[in-house]
């Protein structure tokens, strides 16, 4: 039995499939397959920001699509189309005010329409190959954190320190000052995030250590809530550290090989995410859409390719979705912004220039403030020089 059918059969035992408890909401109501338009989705609970974001817009569109996602991990995002598990239990979708609802899944389940990894499937146990019929599309990039408490003093973590600490655990690891295994946070193999780590730190991810936090949003309040701050340790999807700032730091990472730690910014304070799009940042990864396709490579349902169309430039999303914005206001990285790329998980980088760069445009969007020259039209950029894109000079 592979690591998700475990995970899969505990959970059904328990009642718990894809239902994420959230205090204050209030009980599923409707079935998730009579929304207009609807879209379902799988995956990891770091997607879930950005869907958020998207979801309000595409159900208010001309052509409303109901977008509805349940995020009991990232592998959870292949397990449909690999072993047929479906889904059952509860989701969350968004009326297009963006309040978050949740509906009910039919009792025997149902296939999603599409999967959402922050890692290949083919990391995940038990996933081999991507099944045949089955498409990959890659999305926006997100980058991982490794995090403490305000009140730690630690700014930095290196690749060798990271394998000991949770290669072999707190206590036993002896990484001063992570020496409490109480005070250890992680997740279960089927997170994206303790898989992109595990392989930066030559940890194999069903050896993980830690203490399973469940999501994103939990592990950020356990090491908020920490009794003993200079002791926690955690990591979740770099948007969602920088959401909470006020509460976590992203430590600086030192990958192998490397001299010093760097934070995914250019410091601790920005947001720039500079040092992932140039390749000083080593935590780094596209999403990756996993769906249903016909013989060319196409996704079958018309509303998943709708869908994926807008991350793929090949539909012209809806005028309530500035795709583009909303993926960097997130804190994620859109491709064309990406100066780097790699082609094996956590594997290495080479350089690797858009055809159509958006850096400066990004980094405007991100910081309020740009490095390029503005411009309005080519001639602004001068001769035989940059290009004038979204209102800066970029690249050719």
């Amino acid at each position: 039995m592979t690591l998700l059918r475990r995970v899969v059969s505990t959970a059904t035992s328990l009642g718990l499939v894809a239902a994420v408890f959230v205090p204050g909401r209030a009980q599923a109501e409707g079935e998730c397959t009579a929304l207009p338009g609807v879209l379902i989705g799988a995956g990891g609970s770091a997607s879930k920001p950005l869907l958020a974001r998207i979801a309000p817009a595409l159900r208010g569109a001309a052509e409303p699509i109901t977008l509805v996602y349940q995020s009991p991990g990232a592998c959870f995002g292949i397990t449909a189309y690999v072993d047929g598990t479906p889904l059952t239990g509860t989701a969350s979708y968004w009326d297009a005010d963006g309040t978050e609802q949740t509906c009910n899944f039919p009792v025997l389940g149902v296939a999603p329409d599409f999967g959402m990894l922050g890692v290949q499937a083919t990391q995940c146990e038990g996933v081999e190959a991507v099944p045949e019929g089955i498409g990959e599309f890659t999305g926006p990039i997100t980058s991982w954190s490794l995090i403490v408490p305000n009140e730690s003093s630690q700014t930095s973590i290196s690749a060798a320190a990271v394998y000991f600490v949770y290669g072999f655990g707190a206590e036993l690891g002896k990484v001063s000052p992570w020496l409490v295994n109480a005070e250890l946070y992680s997740r279960n193999a089927t997170s994206a995030a303790l898989i992109a780590i595990a392989l930066a730190a030559g940890i194999p991810p069903t050896k993980f250590k830690g203490n399973d936090v469940g999501s994103n949003q939990a592990m950020v309040s356990a090491l908020a809530m920490s009794t003993a701050p200079e002791a926690a340790l955690g990591f979740v999807s770099t948007e969602v550290a920088d959401l909470n700032r006020d509460s976590v730091r992203t430590l600086a990472f030192q990958a192998e090989g490397q001299s010093c730690g760097y934070w995914p910014d250019s410091s601790a304070t920005a947001f720039d995410k500079r040092n992932v799009r140039d390749g000083h940042y080593y935590l780094w990864s596209p999403y990756r859409f996993y769906a249903p396709v016909d013989g060319a490579g196409e996704p079958t349902s018309p509303v998943t390719a709708r869908f994926l169309g807008f991350f793929r430039g090949t539909v012209e999303p809806p005028p309530e979705l500035p795709l583009l914005d909303t993926i960097i206001d997130n804190g994620n990285i859109p491709e064309c912004a990406m100066n780097v790329w790699r082609d094996a998980e956590i594997g290495p980088l080479y350089s690797r220039q858009h055809p159509a760069p958006c850096g400066c445009y990004y980094e405007f969007r991100a910081t309020g403030e740009s490095r390029c020259g503005a411009c309005s039209k080519d001639e602004d950029c001068g001769a035989d020089g940059p290009v004038c894109r979204l209102g800066f000079c970029e690249a050719i």
